[in-house]
């Protein structure tokens, strides 16, 4: 069984320290590991604030994509949406971390060398997740932290674990003494000529689930050792105090060409597929939210459900690999 990483939650005391209180200065954001991948036009960048600790994750496609965007829950917490994208930020620091979108947004207008004409205005929308919960203070993503995540974009790699916009996320919050950390995922897949690439951060009031059916993450007991699936907990006669600020933020690539309707329909098929990995999702108390992009560039052989049902297990495999 994995080892516990117990979440200690804030005391929300008065007077926390904000961006305006420290020289704060963008770091590195590594992880504990990187998903390689190999998908040229795609590059994914991150980096923290490590006095918070919070971060931000950029995702960058030069050339534009064509996006849907599924966002479900009581919570979202969003900016832009639009149907093309040549960025989606997502940040910690939950309404306050948007500002790291417009750190990015500027970063593209000077790479179009600050022309405004309508064909160069840079598409980018931000995604947050509540990751207060986990600190002391209130540090957020900014401008600055989100033009250092795209200065750091590579292609064919994305750093996991405890970065980026999952620096100090975490899962199983049924009651925040079970809740352990979480952090940023990632997985790929190629199905013959189509790729698929899933960026996922996981900060959710579910724990996460294998293939097996077993817990790996979340809702931690430690009087018996075990992590149990929630529904036993709000089955029992003893209360539960399941807490607010959650989201699940995933960025999906593909390189298929797909129709609106049908990119629609493969980012409701990936999202829905996702209750598999994280159980319960989708709450009122989650902003889960959902980018599907496509690079447009191989024709699709079969249905969008076939290439949907794949992807979702490129998406399991990403939920996964958050909480290793």
């Amino acid at each position: 069984m994995n080892e516990p990483r117990l979440a200690v939650r804030s005391r929300f005391a008065p007077g926390a320290l904000t961006n305006d209180d420290l020289p704060l200065a963008p770091q590195p954001s590594p992880g504990r590991d990187v998903v390689p991948y190999d998908f040229p036009g795609v590059r994914v960048g991150t980096a923290e604030y490590g006095e918070g600790p919070t971060g931000c994750t950029v995702v960058y496609v030069p050339k534009g994509a064509r996006t849907a965007v599924d966002a479900r829950g009581g919570a979202v917490g969003l900016s832009g949406g639009y149907p093309f994208h040549h960025a989606v930020v997502l940040a910690g620091g939950s309404v306050y971390g948007l500002a790291a979108a417009a750190g990015v947004n500027t970063e593209l207008l000077h790479h179009v060398e600050n022309r405004t004409h309508w064909a160069a205005l840079a598409h980018v929308s931000g995604a947050v997740v509540y990751d207060f919960s986990t600190r002391e203070n209130a540090i957020a993503p900014d401008a600055a932290l989100g033009r250092a995540a795209f200065r750091n974009a590579v292609e064919g790699q994305v750093p996991v674990g405890l970065c980026g916009a999952g620096r100090a996320v975490s899962v199983g919050k049924i009651d925040y003494d079970r809740a352990e950390f979480a952090g940023q995922g990632a997985a790929f897949g190629t199905f013959g000529d189509a790729k698929v690439l899933v960026v996922t951060v996981v900060n959710a009031v579910g724990v996460v689930v294998d293939r097996d059916g077993a817990v790996v993450r979340g809702n931690y007991h430690a009087d018996t050792g075990e992590r149990r699936l929630p529904a036993l907990d709000y089955a029992s006669p003893v209360p539960t105090n399941t807490v607010a600020g959650n989201t699940t933020l995933t960025v999906l690539v593909t390189n298929v060409r797909l129709t609106d309707y049908s990119l629609n329909q493969l980012a409701t098929q990936v999202h829905s597929s996702m209750h598999r990995a994280i159980q319960p999702f989708h709450t009122e108390l989650d902003g889960d939210t959902l980018f599907a992009l496509t690079t447009d560039e191989v024709e699709l052989t079969g249905t969008g459900a076939g290439l949907g049902a794949l992807a979702s297990e490129v998406a399991w495999d990403a939920v996964l690999s958050s909480v290793a």
